[in-house]
């Protein structure tokens, strides 16, 4: 008896995770404390940060990211199992044949918006394997490009506290256009994330 794999016929996902402010940073650092460090998936973090100040993020979320967390360089080639974060003067995208695209972002002139610069980003380039998720945060970052993800026919997520969509971003993104696959809180959120890469692996065929 011999086994086999199946061929599976997307790239690889890419979770994109997009959130503002100290309730943000909170949700980013539970949803990425229950990813397993073998997930295959490349996810890529977004959190408004000051442009012209020193960003201690990276630190911060290794010590609650299972899978190595990593300041993405332009032209970088993405790998799967890790996460990535910009600068916070140089904003994280995704370019074609999974390569990392920074987006200058000196002098806050994106500012408010560089969810949307990675998600649309995502939505170009991964198509069907995009997972975009809107965690805590203000005003509406994140709403076109989720519904850009959406009718890119990527997965779309959004936070919920006590069964409710959270004010905020996780509300505009609900109500701006493009349907909901999923919402929940930080840690249901992650379980969906993980059921939808494990179900998208190519499994055995005996032969």
């Amino acid at each position: 008896m011999h086994i086999a794999h199946a061929q599976h016929e997307h790239g690889p996902f890419f979770v994109a995770i997009g959130a503002s402010g100290s309730d943000g940073l909170s949700d980013i650092k539970a949803l990425l404390s229950n990813l397993p460090n073998d997930l295959q998936a490349i996810v890529l973090v977004v959190l408004h940060r000051p442009s012209d100040k020193v960003s201690h993020l990276r630190e911060v979320l290794s010590k609650r990211s299972l899978m190595p967390v990593m300041v993405a360089d332009e032209d970088d080639v993405f790998h799967v199992g890790r996460c990535y974060i910009g600068q916070p003067d140089a904003h994280l995208s995704l370019a074609a044949r999974s390569n990392v695209k920074l987006v200058e972002g000196a002098g806050h002139i994106h500012r408010g918006q560089t969810v949307n610069i990675l998600f649309n980003s995502v939505a170009v380039h991964a198509k069907t394997c995009a997972i975009g998720i809107v965690l805590s945060g203000s005003l509406s970052d994140g709403s076109r490009g989720l519904a850009a993800i959406a009718h890119a026919g990527g997965a779309t997520m959004v936070l919920t506290e006590a069964g409710e969509i959270k004010a905020g971003m996780p509300m505009n993104a609900a109500m701006y256009d493009g349907p909901l696959d999923f919402t929940g809180s930080a840690d249901q959120i992650a379980g969906e994330v993980i059921r939808r890469v494990r179900r998208a692996q190519p499994q055995p065929l005996i032969v």
